[in-house]
């Protein structure tokens, strides 16, 4: 019997020229924590984007490693490299076994990828992924609409309900920004 993994929230909420990636920490295996403090968000391209991923930590790790190359190709940006790793990551035979799915983010914009070769720009700078992303991104939403916290705040208190919400987030948060 094979244990099903779950591993994550992961939410980029931009405002005001600024954009923040949140995720938690952690990491189960069936119905038991392994770990409570994993890092699945980091910078990518010299410090240019930033980016999380949910689904397999090996699978998540080894898009970031092509992603950041792809931005470091001649100083490629985001938008452009995210597109050929979305393609690459669709018809290259290895990398369609990949699962996982990004959020990537740099100051001109955030996409979601994923393995069907989606490449999701949102249209309010909020998005999430991961076990627990819809939760993170309805609280997102609200705070957004209705006060002025700063993208950092909201993605705070955001990650923080939906680990009320969902066995599959906690509140160990790693957060990187960009302004």
């Amino acid at each position: 019997m094979k244990s099903e993994v779950h591993s994550t929230t992961i939410l980029s909420v931009r405002r005001g020229g600024a954009v923040v990636v949140a995720g938690d920490g952690q990491v189960t295996l069936g119905s038991t924590i392994v770990k409570g403090g994993a890092h699945k968000v980091r910078r990518l391209g010299d410090g240019r984007a930033i980016g999380g991923f949910a689904g397999s930590a090996a699978d998540g790790i080894a898009l970031f490693d092509r992603l950041d190359d792809k931005l470091r190709e001649q100083r490629s940006p985001l938008r452009r490299a995210a597109v050929e790793l979305a393609k690459e990551w669709r018809t290259d035979r290895a990398l369609r076994r990949l699962e996982a799915m990004l959020v990537v983010a740099d100051t001109d914009g955030t996409f979601i990828l994923s393995g069907a070769g989606d490449v999701i720009e949102p249209d309010d700078g909020l998005c999430a992924i991961g076990s627990g992303g819809s939760y993170a991104l309805a609280a997102a939403r609200a705070l957004y609409r209705h006060t002025e916290l700063t993208p950092r705040e909201i993605a705070e208190a955001a990650m923080a309900i939906a680990a009320e919400i969902c066995i599959y987030t906690n509140t160990t948060l790693t957060i990187e920004e960009l302004r």
